[in-house]
């Protein structure tokens, strides 16, 4: 299962979810060290990026190179 990082690695300060893919940083760790992790961290990206996006942050490739407010 390919990583859905997408190389932007910005973390929302509230939730520290990642801005980009939705990982927070204790999922990018599990990812690369238990393959049996990883359905369920990518079960729960789009919610995380919804409520991302929900609370106005810029999400996936939009959130490269911007600060969120």
């Amino acid at each position: 299962m390919a990583s859905p990082c997408i190389d932007v690695c910005k973390f929302d300060d509230e939730t520290g979810w990642c801005l980009g893919c939705g990982m927070r940083r204790k999922d990018k760790k599990l990812w690369k060290k238990d393959r049996d992790t990883r359905p369920d961290i990518r079960a729960a990206l789009p919610a995380r990026l919804s409520a991302l996006a929900a609370s106005g942050n810029r999400v996936g490739t939009d959130a490269k190179g911007r600060k969120h407010d």
